[in-house]
């Protein structure tokens, strides 16, 4: 294998498995350590500049080291950094969220989305009563257990068996996790209504990593939920104020009973956060300790002060006028010209995602599902990926999805088209 150019490589490689603090999957030549970020470029410590389509992940919706973040961060951190107790900032971010998020009667924090989304499905489970839920196959909730379940299942077995994606996870953790295809109402309300009597709640991702759903699809898991009388759980990690300021549930009209939270909310910071109907949240009430139904749930840094202040300046931002409008916009430019080069070059392949989201999938077929997509010719991905990489965009390449922020702008657009262009035409 072939040694990193930079000394900072070297030392990255020493001290973290593959080279990174998880899932970018870089070659070791192509290794790098970031030292700086500012708008929509990040740099690495040999000086070189990437524009950047990961974003942190999404995190970063208006850039890094966006002027009104910084200060409110550095203002706060002058008054202190974490109590472990409700502050000023949290209590305002929580009534904010109330009135943001249509389903959120009340709020709970945690640090991660990974967090909200496990406390989330903890909730429906000591609510109902009940041990099994339902999520999609491909579905990304965290690096929790039944978030590592049928992942990225390289094996596809028969609907609604459950498929591991990592080591480590038990038989147990598995056998409460019953997979549905996504886009198929059909297929799923058979699997509910086969396990009715088990089943908590159904975990969604209203968008699908970058798959739209289907007209209908969301209204009827809403509805088939609440025929069987189970819990709507939403993952709005990457939806929540990205789609629209109410997220997915303002943007497509469908209200879950549950929705977990993370990602843009904090601006760059460590967030998450359970929002729901209050009879649901209120089971963690610490005065319950010892009852059948009492949830715990607790957060070292969950609502902590500093990254409060950082969400309210993210989210004063994010209510400008235009705001949504201009996302919006900029994503339809990114995925129009993409096509168009497809188009140009001649290559068969799908373009998914909706509002600042977008992502290249290699396949002949309309993409609706995770199993379209694991048709996809993953090695042009890959390739696809690591050119954008080695010619100055920063992306994730075990993934084409594509995050952008308020950052961004036509300009940086035209120059991912521009090595798009030059890297397919190398590929293919």
């Amino acid at each position: 294998m072939k040694e990193p150019e930079n000394e900072w490589s070297r030392r990255s490689w020493k001290v973290f498995p593959g080279g990174c603090l998880g899932e970018y999957n870089l070659p070791q030549e192509l290794s790098i350590v970031l030292i700086r970020g500012q708008g929509a470029r990040v740099y690495d410590t040999t000086g070189k500049e990437f524009i950047d389509f990961t974003m942190g992940w999404g995190s970063v919706i208006l850039g890094h080291s966006h002027p009104g973040i910084t200060e409110a961060v550095k203002k706060q951190a002058e008054q202190g950094s974490n109590f472990s107790y409700v502050s000023g900032p949290a209590l305002e971010l929580a009534e904010e969220l109330v009135r943001a998020v249509p389903c959120a009667e009340k709020v709970r924090f945690c640090a991660s989305g990974t967090e909200a989304t496990m406390y989330a499905v903890r909730f429906a489970r000591a609510f109902k009563r009940r041990d099994k839920i339902v999520k999609f196959e491909g579905a990304y909730h965290g690096a929790n257990e039944f978030g590592a379940i049928s992942l990225f299942p390289q094996e596809l077995v028969d609907f609604p068996t459950p498929k591991p994606t990592s080591a480590g996870i038990t038989e147990a953790a598995r056998d409460d996790v019953l997979i549905a295809p996504f886009n198929d109402l059909e297929m799923t309300t058979r699997i509910i209504e086969e396990n009715a009597s088990k089943i908590a709640a159904v975990i969604v991702e209203p968008l699908h990593r970058c798959t739209t759903p289907l007209e209908g699809f969301l209204e009827g898991l809403r509805d088939v939920t609440r025929k069987h009388d189970m819990l709507l759980v939403f993952d709005e990690c990457v939806t929540g104020f990205r789609l629209a300021y109410g997220g997915a549930q303002e943007y497509y009209g469908v209200i879950p009973d549950l929705a977990a939270l993370g990602k843009a909310l904090g601006g760059g910071y460590p967030v998450g956060a359970v929002v729901g109907r209050a009879d649901i949240l209120d089971l963690c009430n610490e005065a319950d300790l010892g009852q059948e139904r009492y949830v715990w749930f607790a957060s070292t840094l969950g609502g902590n002060p500093v990254t409060a202040a950082a969400s309210l300046a993210t989210l004063d931002e994010l209510r400008k006028p235009g705001t949504y409008e201009r996302l919006f916009a900029m994503g339809e430019k990114l995925r129009n010209g993409f096509q168009s080069i497809l188009s140009e070059l001649g290559i068969v392949a799908q373009v998914l995602g909706d509002g600042p989201l977008c992502a290249l999938v290699f396949t002949e077929e309309k993409v609706i599902d995770y199993r379209t997509a694991f048709k996809a010719d993953r090695k042009r991905a890959r390739a696809f990926s690591l050119g954008l990489f080695r010619n100055g965009i920063f992306l994730n390449p075990m993934s084409t999805k594509l995050y952008f922020s308020l950052a961004h702008g036509y300009g940086e657009i035209d120059t991912i088209h521009s090595v798009a262009r030059k890297v397919l035409k190398e590929i293919f």
